[in-house]
């Protein structure tokens, strides 16, 4: 017997290895020193920092994974790899400077996995950082043929003294949110077992569309929307003074449990409920799946893919700063005194 007759196809990776080549090489940015291929990625400290930290994050995409697998749609979801990393990081106000990611299968296409790299170069160009490495298993007898899990891992950058952490939020800061794309990668098992439930295919077009823009799209299609990354138009109102005192990436948990998390001591939140509009298709999620209101902000975004905790003299400033950076921007609450809460009004 030999290694391919027990599942493992080396020329496949080899194979791999060459059609992603050029997407990684588009991704190289000052910092990065040799070549793919190499044991390591190697990636030189920039310049000019007194202080500089490393702010790192790993995350994954869940099962979003199984629709793009039942779809046989690849080409997006590493978007929503680099961008579950580079907004978490990007919450401490650090510059992402590279990412790694992992992938392990139980079968290699190097077509089909091509299509996901490529969608993690693209994500790490809207980041502005640089895919320095990665690791692709190919496990036999663990996954299925056609299944494929994805890890991906950031590193970033930031100064020390003006790193966000709890400490500049004051009570009486504005909380505004920045629209997500869509449902993002999180409670897509929910998602699942709602289609599932309701006997849909991931092919079905609406009959009644969700929004305009979805009305020719299928199921699929609506839900690989890919995540929004928020990094650069982000790193630049730091850098332009909009009085930024805290960043909160709504993930898993929604608004409860994710904003929070970016607050100091003594501090709470409440959100106006009606401040913003809920987009359709989560409506339409809790209409099919008869999901309580408290569920649906405990599992989804909601439409709010990142919250940001505003100086009030300079709330109008950031908001149509973050207007003209063609994010749909509403003041959706405030900070009050607390224990690390969130209240809805």
């Amino acid at each position: 017997m030999d290694y391919r007759q027990a599942g493992v196809d080396i020329e496949a990776g080899r194979t791999f290895v060459e059609k992603i080549r050029d997407s990684v090489a588009k991704t190289h940015r000052a910092g990065v020193l040799g070549d793919l291929g190499g044991f390591g990625g190697c990636f030189e400290i920039p310049a000019g920092y007194r202080q500089p930290v490393l702010v790192s994050g790993t995350d994954g995409v869940g099962t979003k994974l199984k629709i793009a697998q039942a779809a046989n749609k690849h080409d997006t979801i590493g978007i929503d790899l680099v961008a579950m990393c580079v907004n978490d990081v990007l919450t401490s106000g650090a510059e992402p400077l590279f990412f790694l990611d992992y992938l392990a299968t139980g079968k290699l296409d190097p077509e089909q996995l091509a299509e996901v790299v490529k969608g993690i170069a693209e994500g790490c160009q809207i980041a502005g950082c640089a895919l320095l490495g990665g690791e692709t298993a190919e496990m036999p007898g663990f996954y299925s043929v056609g299944e494929y899990d994805a890890a991906g891992f950031c590193v970033a950058i930031a100064e020390k003294s003006e790193m966000l952490n709890g400490t500049q939020v004051n009570i009486g800061d504005v909380v505004i949110g920045l629209a997500s794309s869509g449902i993002h990668s999180n409670g897509y098992s929910l998602i699942r077992k709602i289609i599932e439930t309701k006997n849909y295919s991931w092919g079905k077009k609406l009959e009644i569309p969700i929004s305009p823009e979805t009305q020719d799209l299928t199921l699929a299609e609506i839900f690989l929307t890919p995540t929004q990354i928020y990094v650069k138009p982000v790193l630049a109102a730091l850098k332009a003074n909009l009085g930024i005192h805290g960043l909160a990436h709504i993930t898993g948990g929604g608004l409860p449990e994710n904003l929070p998390r970016c607050l100091g001591n003594g501090q709470a939140v409440q959100i106006f409920r009606n401040s913003w509009q809920i987009p359709m298709l989560f409506q339409w999620l809790q209409s099919e799946g008869e999901v309580p209101e408290s569920d649906m902000f405990n599992t989804f975004n909601m439409g709010i893919g990142l919250a940001v905790v505003v100086d009030p003299q300079k709330v109008d400033e950031a908001i149509a700063y973050f207007q003209a950076q063609e994010f749909t921007t509403n003041r959706i609450g405030e900070v009050i005194a607390g224990e690390r809460s969130l209240i809805f009004v």
